[in-house]
């Protein structure tokens, strides 16, 4: 995966690492839980939940890939462009959403599962809630592209809610270069 995300091809990109980074922090959570059964009587649901969670967020991988390559073909045809970039957005909340629950059980795992796990729980909860900055950024981007103003005011506000932000965070760079399309 990392040397398609490299590749001089369109996607996989930004959003499909995020997804990935997701799928990631679940399997660490996953381990964890697989360790945590002798300190903690929920060990065993917390350890299917963290690999519902990784099946999920390694779907949301190809889906945001396949997004972004609708969206370019449907730009080059020039049909249903905007369906095609609604998708481009959805993907990413999706993505959103997903960190969002991997956060939260990280937190579960970081307070009663093996303390010799816990950095790992907090591992996976810092890279979840970095896949859901890069996700929201995403969902900025894709949707300044279209024009659904209702859309963008409860869209945008979703993320924030899933990826609370850092303390000293002063906002972000430009998301993209001038003539970019969505990612």
């Amino acid at each position: 995966m990392l040397d398609a995300i490299a590749s001089k091809e369109p996607a996989p990109a930004s959003g499909s690492a995020a997804a990935a980074v997701v799928a990631a922090s679940a399997a660490l959570l996953e381990k964890a839980a697989r360790l945590s059964v002798k300190q903690w009587a929920d060990a065993e649901s917390a350890q299917a939940e963290a690999h519902r969670l990784r099946l999920s967020a390694e779907e949301l991988v190809e889906h945001d890939l396949n997004a972004y390559l609708a969206y370019v073909a449907a730009v080059r045809s020039g049909r249903d462009v905007e369906a095609a970039r609604r998708r481009t957005v959805e993907v990413p909340l999706e993505i959103v959403g997903a960190a969002g629950a991997v956060v939260e059980l990280a937190g579960r795992l970081a307070a009663h599962g093996n303390p010799r796990l816990r950095a790992d729980a907090v591992a996976a909860a810092m890279l979840a809630h970095a896949a859901a900055e890069t996700a929201a950024m995403l969902v900025e981007v894709n949707l300044a592209d279209g024009d659904d103003a209702p859309a963008r005011a409860s869209s945008a506000r979703a993320p924030r809610r899933a990826a609370p932000a850092r303390r000293g965070d002063r906002g972000r760079a430009p998301a993209r270069s001038a003539g970019s399309r969505p990612r």
